[in-house]
């Protein structure tokens, strides 16, 4: 858990595009944003409190500026009276919330409806899906003042196979017989001809909620309204260690030593393993991919008949997720490295430039703009939680939404924000009351992981 400050060595001001939070023994501290498009498109970056510079008092403590924390700040304020104070260990939206490919969805966590059907049982299922939609609600009421570059109109899930439309034939049915969500099945021919020709289609599912958005103008419009709502938020202020003595926890920084009732936590994929012992081998970093083109021509958009901006995924376990965006570039992402070392290997970018090749053969040889590569956080079972693991500790966190948090993050923010506040207990639901469970193979996930990767994408591409 603790790591002497005086041992504390600041990492460089450069992005280390290496950083990996499941061998990382300090944190980075203060480091540029790396290279993406949003980045680089998203204007100059909103006003902050500067890093912490001297011993403070303070009632809530976030750790963690992303969309979690800083939702999370904005309902404590807003909806409780609470101004929370917010600690970032480089720049607001440097994680998560910077790299992600922008799709908004009506879900949190990998499972399917249908599958928690199985885990819970009609009733549990049947909540959880209301707070889902809820959360959608949530979400659109947050950046309807937020200039985030919104694409509304759905999500289509893209069946690669053939034999993946019966998979999703059943999923629609159990979404519009059990939980009375629309969801239409397309053939192939239909989604080529009223939505988009990718190539490898057999056809898809629709969904009617689904937004894509910028995902730093959005964690930028966060940030502007956590701090008009009396919020201070820190960045180039990393916990390096954490104590707690008579119920107050003192997280310590490079700049001073922040005391405070109660911490939630939302550091997402960038969870070091040394933070906390209630949260070690709780989530499972897992590294994802992204790229974006350069702007499409009208013959080329004409040749790939993309008259969609809606968010795709596609139905490989590694799934591609990618997109047209406002400015006709196409944006693109999938897994790939398992360790950061690993990460900068070309081989990697090149799994998403033969993705877009082999979706949209018009477009190959087209010039890529940016790449880049960043951490999902994912729970073991894959769903997130939100909750208080010990009752006996004023200490929460938000976490383990498996690359579905984009939307959902501001429903955890709302929801971290009342048990923070201690004012509602929120819905009875198993996101919400039990802690992220751990594995008794944690320590070899990395090989399991190897393993799995090798196995799935036999499945994916070769296996009925």
């Amino acid at each position: 858990m603790a790591m002497d400050q005086s041992d504390f060595k600041q990492a460089p001001a450069a992005y280390d595009p290496t950083f990996d939070p499941l061998v990382a023994k300090t944190p980075t501290c203060g480091q540029a944003y790396p290279p993406t498009y949003w980045a680089a498109t998203a204007g100059a970056p909103p006003p902050d409190d500067g890093p912490i510079t001297r011993d403070v008092d303070v009632d809530v403590v976030i750790v963690g500026a992303g969309y979690t924390g800083l939702a999370t700040a904005i309902f404590l304020a807003r909806e409780h009276g609470i101004k929370a104070t917010v600690l970032e260990a480089n720049r607001a939206a440097w994680g998560c919330s910077g790299r992600n490919g922008g799709q908004a969805q009506n879900a949190s966590g990998r499972l399917y409806r249908s599958q928690w059907l199985k885990r819970w049982g009609k009733e549990t299922a049947l909540r959880l899906h209301a707070e889902i939609l809820d959360g959608f609600e949530t979400f659109k009421s947050l950046i309807q003042d937020i200039d985030c570059d919104p694409q509304p109109g759905g999500h289509l899930w893209i069946a690669h196979r053939p034999h993946i439309m019966k998979r999703l034939e059943a999923e629609a049915r159990v979404m519009k017989e059990v939980f009375d969500y629309e969801a239409e099945i397309l053939d192939a021919a239909t989604l080529r001809r009223r939505y988009v020709n990718d190539a490898e289609a057999a056809g898809a599912m629709h969904e009617p909620d689904g937004i894509g958005v910028h995902p730093m103008k959005l964690a930028f419009g966060y940030l502007r309204l956590a701090r008009q709502l009396g919020a201070t938020v820190h960045p180039a202020s990393p916990v390096l260690s954490w104590t707690t003595r008579n119920g107050i926890h003192h997280l310590h920084t490079p700049g001073g030593t922040v005391r405070a009732r109660a911490v939630g936590v939302a550091t997402g994929g960038y969870t070091l393993q040394t933070l906390h012992p209630l949260l070690k081998n709780r989530v499972f970093p897992v590294l994802s991919n992204s790229m974006v083109t350069r702007p499409l021509t009208p013959q080329e958009i004409d040749a790939c008949n993309w008259r969609t901006t809606e968010v795709l995924t596609d139905t490989r376990t590694l799934r591609f997720y990618y997109r047209r965006l406002p400015d006709n570039r196409v944006q693109i992402g999938s897994r790939s490295a398992i360790t950061g070392r690993d990460a900068p290997h070309p081989r990697h970018f090149r799994l998403l430039v033969d993705g877009l090749h082999r979706k949209f053969p018009a477009l190959k040889g087209i010039e890529i703009e940016y790449s880049w590569w960043g951490w999902v956080d994912v729970s073991h079972d894959m769903m997130p939680r939100i909750v208080q693991p010990d009752p006996h500790q004023a200490i929460y966190y938000a976490l383990g939404y498996g690359g579905n948090g984009v939307s959902f993050s501001a429903q955890a923010g709302r929801r971290m924000a009342q048990k923070i506040a201690g004012k509602e207990r929120g819905p009875d639901l198993p996101i919400y009351d039990s802690p992220l469970p751990g594995h008794v193979f944690a320590p070899f996930r990395r090989l399991g992981q190897w393993l799995l990767y090798r196995w799935y994408f036999l499945r994916d591409e070769y296996l009925l």
